[in-house]
């Protein structure tokens, strides 16, 4: 779906009026910002001299784009600050008198070091809502050490359900960044309701991403262990699997007697319906071991697309395991929208994934090209009250770029 840059404005958006400084780097915080931009909030990115680590994170264009870059940062107005400057410092808290959030991912203390902390900026602001984001957490053992998503996934004990019969297995994809980063978004929403109802006043927010990962990832996973007087689980079949067809893969989910009878339908193996394995949802994962052996068999009979139109039309939920070319030409992700194209002035045409929220009154927008590094400096001074005068000697000072 090919959209315009005037798809929407942020005074449509459920959160226009609200205003954001974004100091975070990567993932996980920009994420968090460029959601809260859809969402229709004036979002501006702080960078350092050097930009966001994610430019330089594949190798950039003419603009300083990666494909890292472009898809954490959308919708936001971006600026160059060096917080080693006294002037650099100054700017943040600032900018922050007329924030409503301050976003950070720095290492714990970091901020507080730099002057640009939460007790540094709520002085000046009390409505102030200030979230930060880290490896694990303002306080523990493990407060100063380093984290990027793979040491959190080793941490958090998924990795052995990720890898099945095989080793450990990281999910591949930057998913605990990501988890922390939509922690940060539903806990902000949260404190921006809270703060309309209590006068006014803001607060601190930490989001650890250890913590972020564990609640979305294992809860699931966590049942065996739910109640602490049962006996350690032993290692059992799981069915979030891939199953082979002739020519590729399909995945499956067969809770209801129903979805199963259809998919006995679907596979012309109705004598399983009166099988007494496959009597019920019990029965079948009682008798997994060998029921699994019987359908990988017949599986194998059929092509993909066999399957799938079978299924679909016989109500069993199967559906291939697709790649990213064959999203891309789904049927039903076509009709969503869910990847988007825009016209860039310099980098082309880029594609985006469109933020998938669907609100009847205030919608989403895409209305801003992420930015280059420092483009609207000046415009966000300005905006903050800034003389040119003043503008000048903060560049002269080496604080802005």
């Amino acid at each position: 779906m090919r959209i315009s840059m005037q798809n929407g404005s942020s005074e449509d958006g459920p959160l226009a009026g609200v205003r954001v400084l974004d100091l975070s780097t990567v993932v996980s915080g920009p994420l968090c910002g460029q959601v809260l931009g859809d969402l229709g909030a004036d979002v501006v990115k702080l960078e350092a001299f050097s930009g966001d680590t994610t430019r330089r994170m594949g190798i950039p264009d003419a603009c300083g784009f990666t494909g890292w870059y472009l898809q954490f940062n959308r919708n936001k107005r971006g600026l160059a600050v060096n917080l080693k400057t006294e002037g650099g410092v100054a700017v943040v808290k600032r900018l922050a008198r007329t924030m409503d959030i301050v976003l950070e991912n720095f290492r714990p203390g970091v901020a507080d070091r730099l002057g640009v902390g939460y007790d540094a900026l709520v002085a000046e602001n009390p409505k102030l809502i200030y979230a930060a984001i880290s490896g694990f957490g303002p306080d523990g053992p493990y407060r100063d050490l380093p984290a990027y998503d793979s040491v959190i996934q080793g941490v958090a004990g998924f990795m052995p359900t990720q890898g099945g019969d095989n080793e450990p297995s990281l999910v591949r994809s930057i998913a605990a960044d990501k988890a922390s980063g939509m922690t940060a978004l539903y806990a902000i929403l949260a404190a921006l309701y809270a703060r309309e109802k209590n006068g006014g006043r803001g607060q601190r927010i930490d989001i650890p991403m250890l913590d972020s990962w564990i609640a979305f990832i294992l809860p699931d996973v966590f049942q065996d262990r739910t109640y602490k007087a049962a006996p350690e689980p032993g290692p059992g079949l799981s069915v979030h699997r891939t199953w082979a067809t002739k020519d590729g893969h399909v995945v499956m989910m067969i809770v209801e007697d129903h979805q199963f009878q259809a998919l006995c339908r679907t596979l012309e193996r109705e004598d399983l319906i009166d099988d007494p394995r496959c009597a019920d949802l019990i029965s079948r994962f009682m008798n997994a071991a060998t029921l699994f052996a019987d359908l990988e068999s017949e599986l194998l009979k059929w092509t993909t697309q066999e399957l799938v139109d079978r299924a679909r039309k016989l109500g069993a939920p199967l559906a291939p395991a697709n790649g990213i070319p064959e999203m891309m030409r789904d049927p039903q992700a076509i009709h969503a929208g869910v990847v988007v194209e825009a016209d860039h002035e310099e980098a082309g045409t880029l594609r985006y994934i469109r933020n998938p929220a669907r609100f009847a009154d205030t919608p989403t927008s895409l209305r801003a090209h992420p930015p280059k590094l420092g483009e609207h400096t000046e415009e966000v001074l300005r905006q903050a009250g800034y003389s040119a005068e003043e503008i000048g000697t903060l560049r002269d000072g080496g604080a802005i770029a």
